[in-house]
């Protein structure tokens, strides 16, 4: 794989985690429309490790302050860690991610073999794209983060398990139900970011283990620079996102994905 190739790899992966666009289906069209070679599961894994860093360190004070506050909970800590809203949400984002890894560990082959096709990621991109729109439309923005409560975590959680499905986007479905269930754009947008330190976990190490049993050469070069590149795309565009969603909500999205998707239903019948 060239360099060009790995550069244009890690912006993408790095700019797509976090927008509500489909890392999954931005990384497999390459190889789909273009032709490129697959990137392979060592690359994937720093591209990972990279856009997991921007998140943990841009929400350092969040992670840190959740944390502490978790152990809290479970008798470790400062005793007041236990009645904060810190040790809440770390227990929400927690719960939310069980469904992920569930799906994942049950229907990975299923997926892997049936749903990474072009014509998938076209379906899926405009479904959920018009969702998206609609979420964007009716949300009502009267609940923040701390009335969201167990039960909204939880259907957060349940959506983000269809994102494993390429072009659905795990940040851009958890926005959407957040928005649904009232959150404001940014406070959907900040409990997507923190509901993405597990679910990167997650994929990282599933992707490690099959890395071990495999007898995949590991360029460490290569692996080097995609996860530096994945690392100050993925930062600069949560920065960034949250500024835009700021000013003009999730509509950008909702028309780039449009017109991916239906681009790609041109793509595939000509």
């Amino acid at each position: 794989m060239s360099t060009i190739e790995i550069f244009f790899l890690a912006l993408i992966q790095g700019l797509t985690e976090f927008l509500p666009i489909s890392s999954s289906a931005h990384l497999i069209l390459p190889s789909a429309v273009l032709g490129w070679e697959d990137q392979g599961q060592a690359l994937d894994i720093a591209l990972h490790v990279g856009t997991l860093l921007a998140v943990v360190l841009y929400y350092r004070k969040e992670v840190g302050s959740m944390a502490v506050a978790w152990f809290g909970t479970i008798g470790i800590g400062p005793e007041k860690s236990k009645a904060s809203f810190d040790g809440k949400l770390a227990w929400w984002i927690i719960l939310a991610s069980i469904p992920l890894g569930l799906v994942g560990f049950l229907g990975k082959d299923f997926i892997e073999e049936h749903l990474r096709s072009a014509a998938v990621i076209a379906l899926t991109t405009i479904v959920f794209g018009f969702l998206l729109g609609f979420a964007d439309i009716k949300a009502k923005e009267n609940v923040n983060i701390e009335k969201l409560g167990l039960k909204g975590a939880i259907i957060i959680g349940l959506s983000q398990a269809l994102a494993l499905i390429p072009g659905t986007s795990r940040s851009g479905i958890t926005m959407t139900l957040g928005m649904m269930l009232g959150l404001t754009k940014e406070n959907a947008a900040r409990f997507s970011f923190l509901l993405s330190i597990p679910a990167i976990v997650m994929t990282g190490s599933y992707l490690t283990y099959k890395l071990i049993t495999s007898a995949e050469a590991v360029d460490w070069h290569t692996l080097g620079l995609g996860s530096v590149l994945a690392f100050i795309s993925a930062y600069a565009c949560i920065h960034y996102f949250l500024i835009l969603v700021g000013k003009l909500g999730m509509m950008p999205f909702v028309i780039y994905r449009l017109v991916l998707g239906f681009g790609l239903v041109w793509f595939l019948m000509s």
